[in-house]
């Protein structure tokens, strides 16, 4: 039977500087289809009772065939499951799942193509491993994994049975949360001038030279750089020390931007959810020079490394 787990999708919380407000994705609602659905014309014969033209059920065939499969994440399941239209696509497709054993992969019906990473297309696979998670431990898929055949991804499932296995095993009641720490370094460069002697005494020096400055300013420069990196190393040992306890794992992220000094996620055990959010938010009550960007839960996306080849539709094949 499918191993479920009671799962609630990312929060919303305003984030304040210096608090750690935690917050979901960002985006619109998912596009919901027409209630009114335009039923295909069916041939003279069909309407009658007789079966259409045999060219027709052979175009049907082939349109079918040509039809990939988009996988969103593995789970454990061994009966059928169904998700709602909500898959990636203009109109969301139909997620559903397909089986092998005590695992399923989720998956919707997609031409085979490479995929965009447009902001829709990503905000579809995300909603769709959000709500898979509400009720089941998921090793989420890379964006834009597709397959050419439910075969395919049947065989996928049947060679890596027990990796897949061992891996949602480890993951089960396992929740992932995003942390970034931002500064303004301007603010930084100031309270390191107040603080730093050797800083203050170059500062003092450059303005009060009548000749070139040249020298002073690059040792200048090499010591508020050399401060700055320090000071930010600082924070995030802190931060990372802090979290320890009430988290399973760590990863640290290259920071993005010059603003950003940690792009960290914490695998966060579920019993250690509520301890996590506090410690988080008594880190940034404490630094009111930083601003907490703080997200989730999410699916372990930063904990469980799985890529798949992309399989290529070309004319001709």
């Amino acid at each position: 039977m499918a191993k479920q787990q009671g799962r609630r999708a990312p929060k919303e919380r305003s984030a304040p500087r210096g608090a750690a407000a935690r917050t979901g994705r960002s985006g619109g609602r998912a596009a919901r289809p027409s209630s009114v659905e335009r039923k295909p014309s069916r041939p003279l014969e069909a309407a009658r009772g007789r079966p259409g033209p045999p060219a027709a059920a052979a175009a049907a065939a082939k349109a079918a065939e040509s039809r990939g499969k988009y996988v969103y994440c593995i789970i454990q399941s061994d009966e059928p499951l169904r998700f709602g239209p909500i898959g990636i696509g203009a109109e969301p497709a139909d997620v559903h799942t397909v089986s092998y054993k005590a695992l399923a992969a989720v998956v919707s019906d997609t031409p085979v193509e490479v995929f965009d990473a447009t902001r829709e297309n990503v905000l579809a696979h995300e909603r769709v491993n959000e709500t898979v998670m509400r009720k089941h431990t998921v090793i989420p898929m890379s964006f834009g994994t597709v397959f050419k055949t439910r075969d395919d991804i049947v065989e996928l499932l049947r060679a890596a049975y027990e990796a897949f296995n061992d891996v949602l095993n480890k993951m089960e009641d396992k929740l992932e949360f995003g942390l970034k720490v931002l500064w303004d370094r301007e603010v930084m460069l100031r309270e390191i001038e107040n603080e730093d002697e050797d800083v203050r005494r170059l500062k003092t020096e450059i303005s009060s030279q009548k000749g070139s400055t040249y020298f002073a300013r690059m040792q200048y420069g090499r010591l508020m750089d050399a401060a700055l990196e320090s000071r930010s190393e600082r924070y995030v040992r802190e931060i990372f020390e802090e979290l320890r306890p009430v988290s399973v794992a760590s990863r640290a992220n290259k920071p993005i931007g010059d603003k950003m000094i940690m792009n960290a996620a914490f695998l966060v055990a579920r019993e250690k959810e509520t301890a996590f959010d506090s410690k988080v938010k008594q880190i940034g009550a404490r630094h009111d020079k930083l601003t907490f960007k703080y997200t989730g839960p999410w699916p372990p996306y930063n904990f469980v490394n799985i890529r798949l080849k992309l399989e290529r539709a070309r004319d001709g094949e």
